[in-house]
């Protein structure tokens, strides 16, 4: 994000460039409809860093005057001062406002930015286009971590070569292979696992090795005309709105296609020809703040979504809004005054500044992870409420699968084996609830759960390593089907599914309802599958009728009984009800039945059919959870669920006596 030039070298194109590239970025996140593909805008600034830095390098190597220590103190002078200061006013910020969890994460966070190695932390948590996400007020700051661990790795490579073998064409040959292995690894990885290659250097650094080559190589079209350049310059914006306008979260980055936005900008840097598009005095005011303004917009897009505004225009146009003006005051007040300071003080005092503003900002951050975000500051039910986010079963990680296709086996309650339940997470979550409602002690429950993965063995994910390479839903299910053969026909088998998700995607993810998974015997989904089109009723019909077979093939041998879908909630719940609460505000969340029926009818009707044809006994917990018309997420204000659709053990708590049935008509004659 960060780039600098002398004024003497000073291009306004690459100054307007930086402008298109931070105003793609910020109405990505901000959800401006035709900015989908707005994240492009990173890549942007990675081509834009590369042909910079090298420069700098190159210049410094040919004067005869390289000094790595110097390049380096020229980064951090230009990147740490703005940084610092947004890490320390979060952190005060969260102190009145973020809750202990909220406040723990965002402090370790900001000692992952100070460090440059924020994009190591958030590979090893959820992924960037995760709803989780919008929780990170630092997740902007991972571009910022690749781009200084290029900068310690680019001049030293410079040197080496510049040492062994003077002069460019080296450089460039050398530049050339390293972009090749990158680019091969981020094709390989963005198939293989995605987070990895989206957050890492390894996959990154051939789109500011592509600037760096446009750099070295850009002489080639220096005799070009004006109008040819011009042309080229326009070829190269052009590619970058189409890239904009054209993707979105749902393809595969950064891979082969970041192609297009990094060619794109590559073009660009090479035309060297101021457009209008790039020398508008408005484009070079965004682009001389866009360090600043890709620092705070991200901050200000949470603040809205902490509060649960992100869905609202007019708050969203506020926050652009006040992402311009902290961007500029930023600019004025601590990014160009900061590094005019730095650089009159002298190095070794200029370092010791910075190390002292660094540690200003650190010890306290770790002091605050350490006291797991001062929870004291709380009244006891914001504290409960909140802490409802890690109520779910202790033996969750031991006995729930997400990879390989076999299953501990668990058996919860006495040590007899009574009942089976078979399903996903929303499966897993109901275990002590299932558990709890047994009468006799030595009844057990033998949990057979797998993440994201239902038991129909006929059904198949179109993208079944997109969050975990190591997933195996259809080993899974083949795995049970073949071990429910050891199991006596007397045992019931209980099944509970997410079908939903599959059919149309994460509620909360409020995203175009897209299939999740297909059906059939070939080698690969349909055309229509693989285009990720909506949901059809043909579509909703197969499903349902492979629920209704599958149920009926287990109803062939065992008694088999159906759960009803638990009702999602549109939000996470334990961060809404607790926010809500710490701010004096209403937290009573809940929705109503008629979306839920919306959402869920085309499965009622297919276990209804599974009732009507095998006899399999169907379990309603709306009951239990609604009333009045509309299905709620917490009681007596604690949350009911430990996440958007997970019920915590409070909550699967109140379903025992649904469950209760299943016990009561085993022991019946």
């Amino acid at each position: 994000m960060s780039t600098e030039m002398n004024r003497a070298e000073f291009r306004q194109d690459i100054n307007g460039l930086r402008a298109w590239a931070v105003t793609a970025v910020m109405l990505y996140h901000f959800g401006v409809p035709g900015a989908a593909g707005g994240f492009v805008g990173v890549d942007v600034f990675f081509v834009i860093s590369g042909f910079l830095m090298t420069g700098i390098v190159v210049a410094a190597l040919e004067g005869d005057r390289f000094s790595a220590p110097a390049f380096y103190w020229a980064r951090a002078k230009r990147i740490l001062p703005a940084l610092m200061a947004l890490c320390a006013t979060l952190l005060c910020l969260g102190w009145l406002l973020l809750l202990p969890l909220d406040y723990k994460t965002l402090s370790a966070h900001a000692l992952y930015s100070l460090a440059f190695l924020s994009n190591v932390a958030y590979l090893r948590e959820a992924g960037y286009f995760d709803l989780a996400s919008h929780d990170k007020w630092l997740l902007h700051t991972w571009s910022l971590s690749v781009e200084w661990q290029f900068y310690l790795a680019l001049p030293l490579l410079l040197w080496a070569v510049w040492r062994l073998r003077p002069g460019r064409a080296a450089l460039g040959r050398v530049l050339a292979l390293a972009l090749a292995v990158s680019l091969a690894v981020s094709v390989f990885a963005t198939a293989a696992n995605p987070s990895a290659a989206f957050f890492l250097l390894s996959t990154r650094a051939w789109e500011m090795l592509a600037g760096g080559l446009v750099f070295l190589w850009g002489g080639r079209v220096a005799g070009l005309g004006a109008g040819r350049r011009r042309a080229l310059a326009w070829t190269g914006l052009g590619l970058i709105v189409l890239s904009v306008c054209w993707l979105d979260h749902s393809v595969p980055w950064p891979g082969a296609l970041a192609l297009l936005p990094v060619g794109a900008a590559a073009m660009v840097l090479l035309a060297n020809s101021d457009l209008p598009a790039t020398a508008h005095p408005l484009a070079q005011w965004l682009g001389s703040r866009s360090y600043s303004l890709y620092l705070w917009h991200w901050p200000v897009y949470v603040g809205l979504a902490y509060g649960g505004l992100e869905d609202d225009g007019a708050a969203l146009a506020a926050g652009l809004a006040l992402t311009l003006l902290l961007g500029d005051r930023s600019y004025h007040w601590l990014e160009n005054p900061a590094r005019k300071a730095l650089g009159r003080s002298g190095a070794p005092r200029g370092v010791a500044l910075v190390v002292a503003g660094v540690a200003l900002v650190t010890v306290p951050g770790g002091a605050l992870w350490l006291l797991d975000g001062v929870p004291q500051r709380f009244a006891e039910p914001v504290r409960k409420a909140a802490n409802e986010a890690n109520n779910f079963n202790p033996r969750r990680k031991e006995c729930h699968q997400s990879k390989g296709a076999t299953s501990p086996s668990c058996v919860h309650g006495g040590p007899e084996r009574r009942v089976v339940l078979l399903g996903d997470s929303h499966a897993a979550a109901l275990v002590s609830g299932l558990a709890g409602a047994r009468p006799d002690p030595r009844a057990g429950v033998l949990q057979w759960t797998y993440d994201a993965c239902v038991y129909l063995p006929g059904m198949r994910k179109l993208n079944p390593h997109q969050f975990n390479k190591q997933a195996d839903c259809a080993g899974f299910n083949q795995w049970v089907t073949a071990q429910l053969r050891t199991v006596p026909p007397q045992v019931p088998v209980v099944l509970i599914g997410r079908y939903a998700r599959y059919a149309f995607g994460a509620l909360e993810e409020r995203r175009a309802p897209r299939p999740e998974v297909y059906f059939g015997t070939g080698t690969g989904p349909g055309p229509a599958a693989r285009r990720g089109q909506p949901a059809g009723a043909a579509f909703l019909r197969e499903f349902g009728a492979q629920v209704t077979r599958a149920a009926c093939e287990l109803a062939a041998t065992r008694p088999v009984y159906m759960v009803r879908p638990i009702p999602e909630m549109p939000v996470n719940v334990p961060q809404y009800v607790s926010r809500r609460m710490a701010w004096g505000l209403a937290s009573e969340l809940s929705v109503p039945i008629e979306q839920y029926r919306e959402r869920n009818g085309w499965l009622w009707a297919a276990q209804d059919a599974a009732r009507a044809q095998c006899g399999v006994r169907i379990l309603d917990p709306l009951p239990y959870l609604c009333r009045d018309g509309r299905c709620f997420a917490s009681r007596d204000r604690r949350p009911l669920y430990y996440d958007h659709g997970h019920l915590s053990e409070y909550g699967n708590a109140v379903l025992r006596p649904m469950f209760a049935e299943i016990y009561r008509q085993r022991a019946q004659p």
